[in-house]
C-alpha cells in the first residue's frame, strides 16, 4: 500500500531569497496568488485546472482559521481538497506527498502547495508586542501550559541553536566528531551556491578554515554551520501523472514518502540520535521500492550541518555512526561523487521559513526535468528529498523519479 506514482509535480515557483529588511512586503494572500500563478505558467496549466490547495496556517497574517477556504476564495477557485500542514520545516515534504495521496484517491486532479514567506504588513493598530510575545526567547510554544514555556525555557533551552547543540554534543560523546569533516557540508553546499544565480551566497565560496573560523554561536556549532533565515515562499503543482502530456516540462512521479512525528522538544526524545529521519526515510524507500544507493541526488534538509550528518545516517546512506567518515570520503557537490544540496542547500541558498524545505523539493523536480542550468547533474532520474520541522522532531522523505 502506498503511492504509486499516479501523481507528479511539473511546475513550480519561489521567490529569490533576500534579507527581510529588503525584502517587499506582500500580504500572504497575495503571495499565494503571484506564486501560484508563476508556478501554473512554470508547469503550462491554466488557474481553472486547479482543485486542490494546501497552505500553512500558523504563520498566515490574514487568518489563523479557515485559511485555505480564504485563499481559494482569493484564488476564485473551488476547490476539492483543501488542507493545512503545519510541520515546520517539513511541511513542503508533507504537503507533496498529501497532493499526491489526494490525487491518487481521486478526490482531486491538480494541487497548488504554496507557503508565503515575505513579511506582510502589518496595520497601524496591529499589536507588534503580540507578535514578539509568541515567539519570545526563540520558543514556539510560550502560551501557559505549554510544556516548553514550563520545562524548556526557563532553563536556557531556548530556539534551535540549543537543541541541534545539544543533539551533537549527544553525537560527539557516542561517536567520532570531526569539526572539519562537518565543514565540509557548508563547503561543498556553498561551491554549488557559486554555481545558482539564484542563491543569497552566490558568488561568495568558503573554505574548511573559514568554517572552523567562525564564530561559535552553541557549541559545537558555528555560525557558517546555521542557516540564515530570509525573505522568500514558494508554490509547486502536483497533477495526475496522465494529465502530463501538455505540460511544458518532464513529469516528477513521487513514487515514495514517509512521515514521522515523535516529539515537540528533544526533552522528551527517547534518543535524540534516532532521529524520525530514519522510519520516514525506510517507508519511503520500501514503497518505491529503491535503495539509497540507487539515487542519483539528495536533497537534504540541512537547517545546520549536524541535521545533514544525522539523516545521511539514519537515511541510510551510510552504517550509524559511520557519518564522519563518509563526509571526508565524499565529494557533496554537484560535480561529486555523491551531489547533495545541488543548489547551495539552505545554509547557502537562503532559508525562508517554512518554505526554505520547499527549495530542496523544487531543486530535485529542476534536476529531474534537466533545467538546473551550470549544475546540472548528469544523472538525474531519482532524487531522495527530506523535510525537517522542529528539533529533529518531526520529519518525513520523500522518492522522486522522472516519467
Amino acid at each position: 500500500m502506498g503511492l504509486s506514482g499516479q501523481a507528479a509535480l511539473v511546475g513550480a515557483a519561489q521567490y529569490r531569497p533576500e534579507k527581510y529588511s529588503t525584502a517587499p512586503q506582500m500580504f500572504h494572500l497575495e503571495q499565494v496568488a503571484d506564486l501560484t500563478v508563476r508556478a501554473l505558467a512554470d508547469a503550462g496549466l491554466e488557474l481553472a485546472e486547479v482543485d486542490g490547495l494546501i497552505v500553512p496556517a500558523p504563520q498566515f497574517h490574514e487568518a489563523t482559521m479557515f485559511v485555505p477556504a480564504m485563499a481559494g476564495e482569493y484564488l476564485g477557485v473551488a476547490l476539492n481538497y483543501a488542507e493545512v500542514v503545519d510541520l515546520g520545516g517539513a511541511s513542503s515534504v508533507a504537503m507533496a506527498w498529501r497532493a499526491a495521496a489526494a490525487i491518487e484517491m481521486g478526490m482531486c486532479n491538480t494541487v497548488v502547495c504554496a507557503i508565503p514567506q515575505r513579511m506582510a504588513p502589518f496595520a497601524p493598530d496591529e499589536d507588534m508586542s503580540e507578535f514578539m510575545r509568541a515567539s519570545r526567547y526563540g520558543g514556539h510554544s510560550t502560551r501557559y501550559g505549554a510544556p516548553e514555556a514550563e520545562l524548556d525555557l526557563p532553563y536556557g533551552h531556548m530556539a534551535q541553536n540549543t537543541g541541534y547543540a545539544l543533539i551533537a554534543q549527544r553525537y560527539a560523546a557516542t561517536y567520532d566528531y570531526d569539526p572539519a569533516a562537518l565543514a565540509r557540508i557548508a563547503v561543498a553546499q556553498r561551491f554549488n551556491a557559486c554555481h545558482n544565480p539564484e542563491a543569497i551566497f552566490h558568488g561568495q565560496p568558503i573554505t574548511v578554515e573559514d568554517v572552523l573560523a567562525s564564530r561559535m554561536v552553541a557549541e559545537p556549532l558555528r555560525v557558517l554551520e546555521i542557516v540564515m533565515p530570509v525573505a522568500g515562499g514558494g508554490a509547486m503543482v502536483i497533477t495526475r501523472a496522465d494529465r502530463t502530456r501538455s505540460i511544458r516540462h518532464r513529469a516528477v512521479k513521487i513514487i515514495g514518502c514517509g512521515e514521522h512525528v515523535q516529539s515537540k522538544s528533544p526533552t522528551y526524545a527517547q534518543d535524540m540520535l534516532a532521529t524520525p529521519i530514519g522510519p520516514a526515510s525506510r517507508r519511503a524507500f520500501e514503497m518505491s521500492g529503491f535503495k539509497p544507493a540507487d539515487m542519483h541526488m539528495a536533497q537534504i534538509y540541512d537547517c545546520y550541518t549536524i541535521t545533514v550528518l544525522l539523516t545521511l545516517e539514519d537515511a541510510g546512506f551510510c552504517p550509524k555512526g559511520e557519518g564522519m567518515r563518509f563526509l571526508r570520503e565524499h565529494d557533496l557537490t554537484f560535480k561529486g561523487n555523491f551531489p547533495m544540496n545541488t543548489h547551495g542547500g539552505q545554509l547557502s541558498f537562503g532559508q525562508a521559513g517554512l518554505a526554505g524545505g520547499m527549495s530542496q523539493v523544487i531543486e530535485a523536480m529542476q534536476q529531474i526535468q534537466g533545467r538546473a542550468g551550470e549544475r546540472q547533474l548528469a544523472r538525474h532520474d531519482l532524487a531522495y528529498v527530506s523535510g525537517t520541522g522542529g528539533v529533529m522532531s518531526e520529519q518525513g522523505a520523500l522518492i522522486l523519479q522522472g516519467a
